[in-house]
This record gives C-alpha cells, structure tokens and sequence, in this order.
C-alpha cells in the first residue's frame, strides 16, 4: 500500500478563485476557456515585444494588429525562448526590456505559437508543441466515470477540482463504490491533470484507496496506474488513454460490486 499526495499538493497551492464546487462547474468554465481561446501563428518577425506607460505587450503584426498583455507564464516562456534571465529582465525598466526582447527573439522561418483568451497571451510556443484543451480531457472523464464525485472539502475549503491560468486538475472518488479486497474495504478514485500552457503533461492516475483526510492525502492505496504524455505529437491520443484508463477503474468496480453481491446471496 502506498499513500498518494499529488491531490494534497494541490490543495495547498491553489487559490480559493482556482476552485470549483463540482465537476459540471470546472467543465463549463474550461468549455468556455476553449471558446474564447485563439491560438495566433506567427513569424518572429512579426512578433513585437513594446513597452506601454511601463507595461510590457506583445503585437502580432498581421493583416490587423493585434496586442496582447503577458501572463507570468508568457514571459518566463519568452526569456526561455531569448535564453535571457526573468530576473535579471525584472530588474530593468520596460522599455530596457523590450529593447532586450527584440535584440534576443530568434528568428526562425517556422513560425511561433501564441496562445491568447481576453487580450493575454498565456503561452509561446515553438512548432513541436501540440495543445490539448483542458475540457476536452474533462469531457473524457463525465463520459467514463459520470457518477464519481469530488472528495470531502479540504480542511481549508479545498475540492479537489481546480483550474488557474496554467493548469487543471481534477479528484473523484465514488463514494459509493466500496467493496471487499482480502479482508479489507477499498473504493475506487483517480486523479487526472492538464496544462493547454505547457506547464505540466497530462496525465491520469487511477488507484483504490481505503481512507481521504482533511488534507486529501489518499491513504493505503493499491493498483495504483499512472499514465502521462507530453504534448508533442498526436497529442489527441491522450484523450483516449484518459478514457481508457477511467473506463477500466469503473469496470473493475464493477465487476467487484457484482462479485461482492453474489456472494452474499449464496
């Protein structure tokens, strides 16, 4: 047996404006997070880093220009793709910084990512990236496992489902799933996480577990099967590996259920 801490990491990291009450609501808003989506690719030299009354924007130069402000991610993206230091461009003046940013974008005949909802860029990304929307993965889970739920609260109001600028992650358990494993009780879960920024891979992980504290730490856990991908290539595929991975933690419950029945009618 092993205890499972990815959902208490969670928990201690995000902010109460990160949370969501249930999976229909984390669904919904990341839904309409795709919607209002807009993936820009651009030629680097169509990329302008400016500075605004000492506010750092980005114009894409294309049939209309358009100009975005940075997230935190953005930025630490675009001093990765200049090889600059985020810190040492925090120290200096917007407009310092904006002379950096042009003298040490690269330039490249492949064009660049830009991913941006509401007039931020969230990501920059290079060709080899492959996005993956965070409510298609969450689709895939209500379609294999519809009647798991959230755990209880955290001790801090923490629900095991989250979605920030940067990543999603989502905890269900059913509840009502408890069967007999040897001579001790067990219940289905899983967690499942996505970044459409490229923070973090997507993965799933499916488990059976005996006991969630405040701190949702999943305690005694056994079958514990992790899949991750990065987003390179037919980064779809994950999709399928999500379901299918759910899929078979539903049907083991299941078939558990129905054994466990059995027996106590004979």
């Amino acid at each position: 047996m092993v205890n499972l801490t990815k959902a208490s990491r969670e928990l201690f990291s995000r902010a109460p404006d990160e949370r969501f009450d249930s999976f229909d609501a984390l669904l919904a808003h990341c839904q309409e997070r795709k919607f209002r989506a807009i993936e820009h690719w651009q030629p680097s030299q169509n990329i302008r880093i400016q500075q605004d009354a000492g506010q750092l924007l980005m114009r894409l130069e294309q049939a209309e220009d358009v100009t975005l402000s940075l997230s935190d991610w953005s930025f630490s993206q675009l001093c990765k793709l200049c090889d600059v230091h985020k810190e040492t461009v925090n120290k200096v003046t917007a407009e310092t910084a904006s002379l950096v940013f042009r003298d040490a974008l690269p330039r490249s005949r492949k064009p660049f990512q830009v991913y941006a909802a509401n007039d931020t860029a969230l990501a920059v990304h290079g060709t080899a990236y492959s996005r993956l929307f965070d409510a298609e993965v969450l689709q895939a889970v209500r379609e294999a496992a519809p009647d798991f739920t959230p755990p209880p609260p955290g001790f801090n109001g923490a629900t095991g489902l989250y979605a920030g600028e940067q990543d999603m992650f989502a905890f269900g358990i059913d509840d009502t799933g408890w069967v007999e494993i040897g001579d001790e009780s067990f219940a289905p879960g899983f967690f499942v996480w996505n970044s459409e920024v490229g923070r973090r891979s997507v993965g799933v992980q499916t488990f059976w577990y005996q006991r969630v504290c405040a701190n949702h730490i999943v305690w005694d856990a056994i079958e514990v099967v992790e899949l991750t991908r990065r987003h390179i290539g037919n980064i779809q595929e994950a999709v399928d590996d999500v379901r299918e991975a759910i899929a078979q933690l539903v049907k083991k419950r299941d078939e558990r259920r129905d054994s466990f029945v059995s027996g106590i009618k004979l």
